[in-house]
């Protein structure tokens, strides 16, 4: 399912082209999933995930072939016996999210980063597959 919109001119949208290297298919537990964005620059692409409230040893971030998942598991909360909650807004939800992509990625140079409740993951691309700007002279 694509879930970016579609273009009736005939051109693919960026949408569509992020959407075709990491077949984005999130995961849902309990019907939540952080809300991602995904750039690209000539070097790499970033997947940037809003997880605010969060610890970096919480999440879990593994690599199997070509599937990229990250994940955090809600730990239960202890209960205080002095006290009584009378409203609670809180919520720390577990989440899966799961991102394919083909062989343009080095999968050895992944960092992970987790700071001001954003996760940043930036995916360096292979060399053979970066651009390769040039200008040609007229002759």
């Amino acid at each position: 399912m694509n879930r970016f919109p579609i273009n009736y001119d005939g051109f693919r949208t960026f949408g569509e082209i992020v959407n075709d290297i990491f077949n984005d298919a999130p995961a849902q537990v309990n019907g939540f999933y952080p809300k991602t964005n995904i750039t690209e620059t000539k070097d790499n692409f970033e997947i940037e995930m809003l997880a605010p409230g969060r610890k970096k040893e919480d999440f879990k971030i593994s690599l199997d072939k070509n599937l990229l998942t990250i994940s955090f598991e809600t730990k239960k909360e202890e209960k205080k016996e002095d006290k009584k909650m009378v409203s609670k807004e809180f919520s720390y939800q577990s989440f899966s999210r799961s991102f394919t992509f083909d062989d343009k990625i080095n999968s050895e140079e992944i960092v992970a980063k987790y700071e001001d409740g954003v996760l940043t993951l930036t995916l360096p691309k292979k060399e053979e597959v970066k651009e390769m700007r040039k200008e040609i002279a007229v002759q």
